[in-house]
């Protein structure tokens, strides 16, 4: 079957099947094995849930989910590091591009359930309950129509919110909104553009908090280099995969621990 990202005509949230080859029959998730499908070219287009892993997390309208690799084929026990290959890499590359999943739980009373599209929101690498690294993706749902209730919805995916708060107003304007990182002061009609990138993520899992202290002021294309890994911050603020060291304003005081976290879990290549 050619590959389809978002949702299956004719298949509505709550649907149930009876087992994997009816979710591969119904188009939802094509293997009958693997927990994700996709390739590390084209995304992931469909997950399921189905309490294998230790360290997974579901509140519904979030989950935090755990990529493959590493178990034992017969305790099921994590023996080994994940690596950033395969289905894993398959959910990062969704992330970066904005490619909706489909996810379908599997019930505990038997057979699987759709629940609908959700948007990888995040990932990034820690150590698992077992001792073995893991790759983590955060996913939340999106908003859907369901069949026969009006026009198909095509949801618009954002990579980042971008949060005005009072700290980030005052953290950009401390740098005359220029980038920490490159210089760059983007002028606009409306005024200079910059955007304020949390160095510990909000939000679980993380619970960054939104303090001058957890913010730098970045230019968007180092925004997004920040937050996909491509390159960390030492606690001297030399720059870490890419030439140079942090601007810092004598009045900025960066938490050392926030930047230890965001290369702990995002510099995958370390």
């Amino acid at each position: 079957m050619a590959r389809h990202f978002g949702a299956v005509p004719g298949v509505g949230e709550g649907a149930r099947f009876v087992n994997r080859q009816e979710l591969r029959d119904a188009g939802v998730h094509l293997p009958t094995q693997a927990g994700i499908s996709g390739s590390a070219l084209e995304g992931a287009d469909s997950i399921v849930l189905s309490g294998g892993y230790e360290d997974d997390h579901d509140e519904g309208v979030v989950i935090v989910y755990t990529g493959e690799g590493g178990r034992d084929p017969v305790t099921g026990r994590q023996v080994k590091h994940q690596e950033l290959v395969r289905g894993n890499l398959a959910l990062a590359v969704s992330h970066r591009d904005g490619l909706p999943v489909r996810v379908a739980r599997k019930l505990k009373r038997g057979g699987y359930e759709y629940a609908g599209l959700y948007r990888v929101d995040d990932h990034w690498h820690e150590l698992g309950r077992s001792g073995f690294r893991i790759w983590r993706f955060r996913l939340v749902k999106l908003e859907s129509a369901q069949p026969g209730q009006g026009p198909e919805r095509k949801p618009t995916l954002i990579q980042r919110i971008v949060r005005d708060t009072a700290a980030a107003r005052a953290v950009k304007a401390m740098y005359d909104h220029r980038c920490q990182v490159c210089s760059e002061r983007l002028e606009t009609a409306a005024g200079a553009y910059a955007e304020a990138a949390h160095i510990r993520p909000l939000g679980a899992p993380h619970h960054g908090p939104d303090t001058a202290d957890n913010l730098l002021c970045l230019c968007p294309n180092h925004h997004v280099l920040f937050d996909f890994g491509a390159f960390g911050i030492g606690d001297d603020l030399q720059l870490l995969g890419l030439p140079g060291h942090l601007q810092v304003h004598p009045q900025h005081h960066l938490n050392p621990a926030h930047l230890e976290y965001h290369r702990s879990r995002y510099l995958h290549w370390k």
